[in-house]
């Protein structure tokens, strides 16, 4: 059945008048994650409500439409990693639904510098290393992440990507001097992880 250019119109405008409480609500319910991660994730549920909304229409079910239950079910959709036009795939390292499946994370190596206009490493690589240790260091790395609680992991993602104390405390609101005490705590918890024997 094709629907016709109004019923279209009709549709957009109705989801576009739902679109600002829809939005307001990811951006909330993802609202301690990295700002990068951040918009992906909002980006994404706004995605998963249009479809959602779509197929509501499609069953005849325009009366019991509403912005609040679709985006909260666009949310459970997207923390589950589930995407728009992608299939789960346990074997795909890159799929959130395999590393949340399989107990693994992957981590960017690298970041984008607005000031200076260019890509950085976010680990500093020692130019007397070769690549076995560059890269057992940046495993080391990933694991020792995995290995902090949430809110701490996010902390120590934020420092790493060289954002400032005040910045970052901003962010988690938390005082400048706590952030301070966390990145020596951190420092103290990478060296340690460090020193642990690799094998029991």
């Amino acid at each position: 059945m094709i629907a016709s250019a109004r019923t279209i119109g009709t549709r957009e405008e109705r989801f576009l008048e739902m679109l600002a409480q829809i939005r307001a609500q990811a951006r909330f319910a993802f609202r301690h994650e990295l700002p990068a991660r951040r918009q992906e994730l909002i980006d994404e549920t706004i995605a998963n409500c249009w479809v959602a909304f779509v197929r509501l229409l499609e069953r005849g079910l325009d009366d019991v439409i509403y912005p609040t239950p679709l985006v909260q079910y666009a949310i459970r959709q997207v923390r589950d990693g589930r995407k728009v036009g992608a299939r789960l795939n346990v074997r795909d390292v890159s799929s959130e639904y395999a590393q949340r499946h399989k107990g693994f994370c992957m981590e960017r190596l690298d970041r984008y510098n607005q000031r200076t206009d260019e890509w950085k490493e976010v680990l500093v690589e020692d130019k007397t290393a070769g690549p076995a240790e560059t890269a057992a260091t940046r495993i080391d790395f990933g694991t020792w992440l995995q290995s902090l609680p949430s809110a701490r992991r996010q902390v120590a993602q934020t420092l790493a990507l060289g954002e400032t104390t005040r910045r970052t405390a901003r962010q988690f609101r938390v005082s400048p001097g706590r952030v301070s005490q966390m990145r020596r705590e951190l420092k103290q918890s990478w060296e340690s992880f460090q020193s642990e024997p690799a094998f029991a």
